[in-house]
């Protein structure tokens, strides 16, 4: 009596291995069939994963185009495109090799600006918390810079500037990190080395009031109050708003902002002509 159930099962079974069989054949051909489809049409389906979201997929037809046909000016699209894929899959790695293999085969190419754009934004993205190793954000700038100087009329040359600014800010708030962590620790010296940098080499970062406040401090605690009333002088003229002027004024007290200069020498100096004559240097 339990036969026909028996039957019944069996031809289930069958019916399943069939049908996937059937199916294992057809990806088979699918992929087989790739070989036969024109550049045009393997590039249509990369894009439409890249649309779906399926980076990974996208990215791998996209060099499947210049494998197959490594010499159509479909290949040089879908390079580009694969790096952009694993960009926005996050291998940045992946996408940094491709923007440069492009750069390295088509220098002169109307798509250049934005293969060099990818591979800052390939640093950019990886910036890492501030107290780290700032080498991402170094080259993040140097490409943003190429941008900037090689194409300034490129669609890229204005988001270019603005990171550039941002990670200069990044790179001026690592070092008050370590300036505030010296002096916290009572290492005058080393502490102003750090905020004369801010205030030397990045001097329209977000950051310089307050290394210019922080230099008074250093200083004053130093003993060397001429130092601090020129960095107090300095502060209060270009940031007179500032919170850390008012810092600083009660440290110091009434502050003439017109502090003849020309006597002082070395960094302060410098920074006098930086920032209060606008001669940049």
């Amino acid at each position: 009596m339990f036969f026909p159930n028996f039957v019944l099962s069996f031809r289930s079974i069958f019916l399943f291995l069939t049908l996937n069989a059937l199916f294992g054949c057809i990806n088979i051909e699918e992929e087989v069939a790739l070989e036969e489809l024109t550049a045009s049409e393997i590039f249509t389906k990369a894009e439409k994963k890249l649309l779906e979201g399926d980076n990974v997929q996208a990215a791998e037809l996209f060099l499947e185009i210049e494998r197959i046909y490594p010499y159509s000016e479909l290949a040089k699209s879908a390079l580009l495109k694969n790096a952009t894929a694993l960009y926005q899959e996050q291998d940045y790695e992946g996408s940094r090799i491709s923007a440069d293999r492009f750069i390295t085969f088509y220098p002169a190419d109307k798509d250049t600006p934005y293969a060099y754009y990818l591979l800052a934004l390939s640093y950019y993205d990886q910036i890492d918390e501030i107290g780290r190793d700032q080498a991402n954000t170094y080259e993040a700038l140097k490409l943003f810079r190429i941008i900037i100087e090689r194409y300034p009329e490129s669609d890229y040359a204005r988001s270019s500037l603005l990171k550039k600014d941002l990670a200069f800010d990044h790179l001026a708030a690592k070092e008050m990190e370590v300036g505030r962590f010296y002096l916290r620790n009572y290492h005058f010296t080393a502490a102003i080395n750090r905020f004369e940098t801010v205030v030397k080499e990045y001097p329209t970062t977000s950051h310089t009031p307050e290394a210019l406040h922080r230099l008074v401090e250093s200083y004053l605690s130093l003993g060397l109050k001429r130092e601090a009333t020129v960095a107090a002088a300095i502060l209060g003229h270009n940031f007179k708003s500032s919170l850390w002027y008012q810092e600083s004024y009660n440290l110091l007290g009434n502050i003439d902002t017109n502090t003849n200069m020309n006597g002082f020498r070395g960094w302060l100096g410098d920074v006098y002509r930086q920032v209060i004559r606008g001669e940049w240097i």
